[in-house]
């Protein structure tokens, strides 16, 4: 098979796509948080990607997508990536694609899922403690339950392929990463949110997004990204692209509208913060669904996904944990819906390599299937996350102190503030930094010398 530029270039610009996703989770989260914590909380995403990055070229393709034979983790191979560049993607069949286009393609997930958790942790996590955990997460859960999910293995002859992921091979379907990326986050968001504890004054004090903007600009590039995500995955400019990328659109736009909905009912009025929540709560249930039912059907998708999150944001007042950012709420529930649903609007009508599924007569098979495969990884990632998030406080410690948290994590842990405010005499970074700490603190203005 000969290498197709037009679907090399297409797999190119998706993975393009996907990387602005993180810096757009930036945007999205550094808006939703106070003002205090903004730089900390974007510091997270950027951190995430260079961590990753590397990790991801040393020994995490090979983890992911390496020919081990076995069903759990793939092959441990140090730098290997060494002898890829003339080769051609085989995962479960030839692409004609490069091998590296795949491999950065693919990177750009492993990037993205670690980043999503830390809206869990805002305000009051050690960013030295952040980055040890991304790099002992993405090694012992990422990469294997990428290769569960997302390795098809490696055809050999007319042979049958080798090293085919268990969740894979059992039939679960998840185009782009319900479970990989969205379950697998969201649980590890919950284990975190339940190490380190509650935000001083959580349930007590408000803590309002500091700048709505930001989140809506966040949003959007989630949304924009998200075309490559989705569209993206079927590795070629085609027809099955096209559907992924239609059924994207119409379920967010789903999305916002049933989050809204219950908006109006329970609370009297739809909020910007509502809107761009239902969009990513959205995103994130189409996203394993999206190349296996038809548009009619990732309507409903959506609009479910908007409602159903819209209220699973509540239950961590009920409940008592704080996942500051809804997290859980969002990419666990909303990456469950998004599992399930395949289960009833699965249908090989619009994609032969899918099933079909309740709504098409093809029985609670499939649905049994994902339910396997999103339970699975839920399990899998909360209980090591919680374990590392344990190990992680016992020993270097993962929270910040009380002083730290009240007076800004910003100042504490990245001498800089995401906001200058100058005193009278104040100029560049000295004053502006001391002014910060000023009116954090809760004192009047005051006259800071540079």
């Amino acid at each position: 098979m000969e290498l197709n530029g037009g679907d090399t270039a297409w797999v190119l610009a998706s993975t393009a796509l996907v990387l602005l996703m993180t810096p757009g989770l930036a945007f999205f989260y550094g808006g939703m948080t106070r003002a205090k914590s903004t730089l900390n909380m974007m510091m997270m995403s950027f951190a995430t990607i260079a961590v990753v990055s590397v990790l991801w070229v040393v020994y995490g393709f090979s983890l992911a997508f390496g020919d081990s034979g076995s069903s759990l983790v793939g092959q441990f191979s140090w730098s290997g990536l060494g002898g890829a560049v003339d080769q051609l993607t085989n995962n479960g069949g030839e692409y004609p694609i490069p091998l590296l286009a795949f491999a950065a393609f693919q990177l750009m997930f492993a990037v993205i899922t670690p980043a999503l958790i830390s809206g869990a942790i805002a305000d009051r996590a050690k960013f030295v403690g952040w980055i040890v955990f991304v790099a002992l997460w993405v090694t012992i859960v990422y990469f294997p339950v990428a290769h569960w999910v997302f390795d098809f293995g490696t055809k050999t002859g007319e042979g049958d392929a080798t090293g085919v992921g268990w969740l894979a091979k059992r039939g679960v379907l998840d185009f782009a990463g319900g479970t990989a990326v969205h379950i697998n986050a969201g649980a590890a968001a919950l284990a975190l949110a339940i190490v380190l504890g509650k935000r001083i004054g959580f349930g007590k004090e408000p803590m309002r997004p500091h700048n709505l903007s930001l989140v809506l600009i966040g949003a959007g590039l989630l949304w924009f990204g998200w075309f490559g995500f989705n569209a993206g995955s079927a590795l070629g400019a085609n027809g099955t692209a096209a559907l992924a990328l239609m059924n994207t659109q119409v379920a967010t736009a789903g999305a916002i509208g049933g989050w809204l909905l219950v908006e109006r009912v329970r609370d009297g009025h739809a909020t910007s913060l509502g809107a761009a929540s239902g969009a990513v709560a959205g995103l994130v249930a189409i996203t394993p669904a999206c190349a296996f039912v038809a548009p009619w059907a990732a309507v409903v998708i959506g609009a479910l996904a908007g409602a159903i999150c819209s209220l699973a944001v509540g239950l961590k007042y009920r409940f008592g944990y704080d996942d500051s950012l809804d997290v859980v709420g969002v990419h666990l529930v909303g990456g469950v819906v998004g599992c399930l649903s395949i289960g009833f609007f699965g249908t090989t009508a619009v994609n032969a390599l899918g099933a079909d599924g309740l709504l098409y007569g093809g029985g609670a098979g499939l649905l049994g299937k994902q339910a396997l495969g999103a339970f699975s990884v839920m399990a899998y990632s909360f209980v090591v996350s919680l374990a590392l998030g344990f190990a992680i406080d016992k020993t270097i410690g993962f929270r910040v102190d009380r002083d730290t948290e009240i007076e800004g994590i910003d100042l504490v842990e990245h001498a800089e503030s995401a906001y200058e405010f100058e005193g009278t005499s104040g100029g560049g970074f000295g004053g502006g930094l001391a002014a910060a700490r000023a009116s954090h603190s809760g004192t009047k203005d005051q006259e800071v010398m540079a």
